[in-house]
């Protein structure tokens, strides 16, 4: 058996519950319609009144064809699933086509006819969008996961499209404090630990003294 459509109840249960939410849409949609059409053909002054009598009068009747038309279906679509042993968009165009053509049966067969090809063209055209979004949602989930994917591989700072920061090292710290600071107080220490150590030896250059000056004038 094909693979089961997880977005549906299983197929006993799609009957009641394609029903119920037939049922839903048909006396919405119906109450809006009714009363909106109260409304136009009553009188003045009884336009609120006669809407809601119109809704009272006919919502009931759209909500039960509505319910009618989806318990059927599921029944066809569960027919057909059963039959065939798979799940797939051609079991909801056959479906489609058995509801209409068998719910206007009384009416003759040339507008059973007429109405199986309305229904099962309706179901295509339906399944048609579904199927391409159902497509366009894959590629573009597919393609955040490769994004995010290449995202983990580089550091936060090129994610966002900003400079890493390199690190100073402890030979940049030092020429660093060497170039100002260590010209004053780095060399002399590094003097006082050689002298300390007595691994190198100093020479100091001989150099002249000044004349003492005498303040004798001639």
């Amino acid at each position: 058996m094909g693979t089961p459509d997880t977005t549906r109840e299983p197929c006993p249960d799609r009957i009641l519950d394609d029903m119920g939410g037939a049922f839903g849409m048909g006396i919405t949609g119906g109450s809006v319609y009714h009363f909106i059409r109260g409304i136009y053909n009553s009188p003045a002054g009884a336009r609120l009144s006669g809407g809601a009598q119109y809704v009272r009068m006919n919502a009931p009747k759209v909500g039960g064809s509505f319910a009618v038309w989806g318990g059927l279906f599921s029944t066809m679509d569960c027919a057909m699933v059963y039959a065939r042993q798979k799940e797939d968009p051609w079991n909801s165009i056959i479906a489609g086509a058995a509801t209409g053509g068998l719910l206007s049966l009384r009416q003759g067969f040339r507008a059973s006819g007429r109405a199986a090809l309305f229904g099962g063209a309706i179901l295509a055209l339906i399944q048609g969008v579904q199927l391409i979004a159902a497509d366009k949602v894959a590629s573009a989930a597919q393609q955040q996961q490769v994004f995010m994917g290449e995202a983990a591989s580089l550091p936060p700072a090129q994610v966002y499209g900003q400079s890493v920061p390199v690190p100073e090292t402890s030979s940049a710290s030092e020429a660093g404090s060497g170039s100002w600071f260590g010209g004053l107080f780095g060399k002399g220490k590094q003097k006082g630990s050689e002298d300390k150590s007595g691994s190198k030896t100093q020479v100091l250059e001989s150099f002249d003294a000044p004349p003492v000056p005498t303040y004798e004038f001639n």
